[in-house]
């Protein structure tokens, strides 16, 4: 099956905070990017369709209960 991409929009003020989560956790066959913009950072999560699902869904609810 080819792998999937969802993005997750993460303010500036969480943005460092949720870099630093990603660069020291293994997240296996699961890559992600960030690309920053003026009011915060789109996070792509791309991998296995249900992971990258899951990676998504777990950030947008991270970023709503910080």
């Amino acid at each position: 099956m080819p792998d999937a991409t969802y993005v997750a929009f993460v303010p500036t003020a969480k943005r460092d905070e949720l870099r630093k989560i990603l660069e020291t956790e293994d997240t296996g066959p699961l890559a992600w990017r960030e690309q920053r913009s003026w009011f915060g950072s789109e996070f792509y999560f791309s991998g296995p369709p249900v992971l990258a699902r899951k990676a998504q869904a777990y950030v947008s609810q991270w970023v709503l209960s910080h």
